[in-house]
């Protein structure tokens, strides 16, 4: 009697102790790490894809602003090669390489400030001005603009939520016993004054 007793008592024992050592586990931050490393990868998805929005924009605004202003062609030709270096950086959003996040960084800058020569070029030309399809690409334009510096900011904030977890207790104790092949996130360099803010294309 005793013997049967025993078993489901010593069953229901094992089970107790293995929801518990579970509930603690998670309650303890074991699952942080991989949980903030995965919003870094899906918040640089989110700029990749802004950025590129962008870039998608640039050949019809082009054409457009050359229907008008031919003979601008030097400061077409800038935004062009602007565009073309800026896609050209391909980055791993597991493996963000400190050189080449400034690489990317200053490509996207330089097309910034070729669109908003770009744009003061326009300001020349009335008929362009108050062409629909200008307005309507310059109005895109304006809304990447704006996505882009929400997307960099939910970045800069997923990349310091993720290092300050594995350099603070208890993350930099997991971080050292199971996920230290993850490691500190690279994110943008602060070069200039509101670094945080995606670069302005001013439009008038």
């Amino acid at each position: 009697m005793k013997r049967m007793l025993s078993m489901p008592i010593t069953l229901f024992g094992r089970l107790a102790v293995v929801l518990v050592l579970s509930s603690w586990l998670a309650g303890c931050g074991i699952n942080n790490i991989p949980t903030y490393d995965e919003q870094v990868k899906s918040a640089w998805s989110q700029v990749e894809n802004q950025y590129q929005r962008r870039a998608d924009l640039v050949p019809n605004l082009v054409e457009t602003v050359r229907a008008y202003a031919e003979h601008e062609q030097e400061t077409l030709t800038a935004v062009i090669e602007a565009r073309s270096k800026a896609t050209s950086i391909n980055i791993d959003a597991g493996n963000l390489d400190p050189q080449q996040l400034r690489q990317f960084q200053a490509a996207q800058e330089q097309l910034s400030g070729a669109l908003s020569r770009l744009m003061a070029v326009s300001e020349r030309y009335p008929q362009l001005q108050s062409n629909q399809n200008f307005l309507a690409l310059q109005s895109q334009l304006e809304g990447t603009e704006n996505r882009i510096a929400v997307a960099r900011r939910d970045f800069i904030q997923a990349v310091e939520r993720y290092n300050t977890e594995i350099r603070t207790f208890p993350g930099r104790f997991w971080h050292t016993v199971l996920y230290s092949d993850m490691p500190v996130r690279e994110n943008f360099a602060a070069t200039v004054e509101n670094a945080e803010q995606a670069p302005q294309v001013q439009f008038r």
